[in-house]
């Protein structure tokens, strides 16, 4: 038994911001108040040497809705505090990088025309006019037109794994994941999908995440508005925040945690 020194030096190295997102995310789960829960940590902290991560467990489901067992979300991936400023950089970026940047308008020197002086410099009460392709004119150039352009640019390879921690970690602390054990189609069946999500509390706008291509999935999912499928190893910071609820299943939760704990 660990007894009063062991919890001395537990409280001396704890992070109360964690410490109030756990109590909260107890509370919202159990409805036990936060004082109640953290008298339960202190006492679990004594008699098993049980850290208040330990109480982050996140309940796993199977494609009806019925929970199957629970699962504990890495605190190197689920468990940071966030970072507002890296995830603002990263989704700046995501946006500018798919910009296509195909833009493009003509120029005074392009547009075809103008090449005679519309009238002559002096003497008719008209203002002077060099060309009927000024930028003045209608049918005239654009002054400063926009060209085509490569709007994309790169950042860190930690910067991006930062903010990919800060979202998911987010929406740990908001109870938005959803772990499902097996996510799998036997054939392409939307209305079956949605059922899924249904019964999962995810049929709102929700990112699915898989381990690997499941075309059935996909195929499934792709006329159910505000529902977006992706792969593992091809989510991003953009799409998770997008997305309401984050449903995982089993396998690509533990690539996501392989790769990035």
């Amino acid at each position: 038994m660990p007894g009063i020194k062991y919890i001395t030096r537990v409280l001396r190295g704890v992070r109360f911001e964690k410490l109030n997102y756990v109590m909260g995310v107890v509370k919202q789960k159990s409805g036990h108040s936060k004082a109640h829960t953290f008298c339960d940590i202190l006492w679990c902290a004594a008699r098993y040497g049980a850290g208040y991560y330990d109480y982050v467990m996140f309940g796993f489901y199977d494609m009806n809705g019925k929970q199957v067992g629970e699962v504990e979300l890495s605190e190197a991936v689920f468990g940071i505090e966030p970072n507002e400023s890296v995830v603002h950089d990263v989704v700046k970026n995501h946006l500018a990088n798919c910009r296509q940047g195909t833009q493009s308008a003509l120029t005074r020197a392009e547009v075809s025309g103008g090449g005679k002086k519309p009238w002559k410099q002096k003497g008719t009460g008209h203002a002077r006019q060099g060309s009927t392709r000024a930028p003045q004119w209608t049918h005239g150039g654009i002054v400063f037109a926009p060209k085509p352009r490569d709007y994309s640019y790169t950042l860190n390879k930690k910067v991006r794994r930062l903010a990919l921690k800060s979202v998911l970690s987010a929406k740990a602390q908001s109870v938005d994941i959803v772990v499902i054990d097996e996510i799998k189609m036997d054939e392409i069946k939307t209305k079956k999908f949605a059922g899924f999500l249904s019964a999962v509390n995810a049929d709102c706008k929700a990112l699915v995440v898989t381990a690997e291509a499941n075309e059935n999935v996909v195929l499934s999912a792709r006329n159910l508005p505000g529902v977006q499928t992706t792969f593992a190893n091809l989510v991003n910071v953009y799409d998770i925040l997008n997305a309401k609820k984050l449903v995982l299943d089993k396998a690509a939760l533990a690539k996501i945690e392989e790769v990035f704990a």
